[in-house]
């Protein structure tokens, strides 16, 4: 999985961002607001990666137990696909 390609990451001041840009910036109305947990793992999302993929590279970057990992990405990933974030 991937995310859309019509979708950035940008970091303003502290504050990491997604906004939508071509057609995307008229058809999704806002951004997304990332910690720099999620922005590590949008980050991620630029290559085909699956959730194993995730977990791992969340646990090496931030030292997490696998059981914390699997929670950040299950709900990361939950939160992308509810607004139509992710390609297959």
């Amino acid at each position: 999985m991937k995310h859309k390609p019509d979708f950035v990451l940008q970091q303003v001041a502290d504050t990491h961002v997604v906004v939508p840009v071509g057609e995307q910036a008229l058809a999704f109305n806002g951004i997304l607001t990332l910690n720099g947990t999620g922005a590590f793992l949008w980050q991620q999302l630029d290559e085909d990666v699956d959730i194993p993929a995730l977990i791992q590279a969340l646990r090496a970057a931030y030292e997490v137990d696998e059981q914390t990992a699997l929670a950040d990405v299950a709900a990361f990933i939950t939160a992308l696909s509810e607004n139509n974030l992710l390609t297959d």
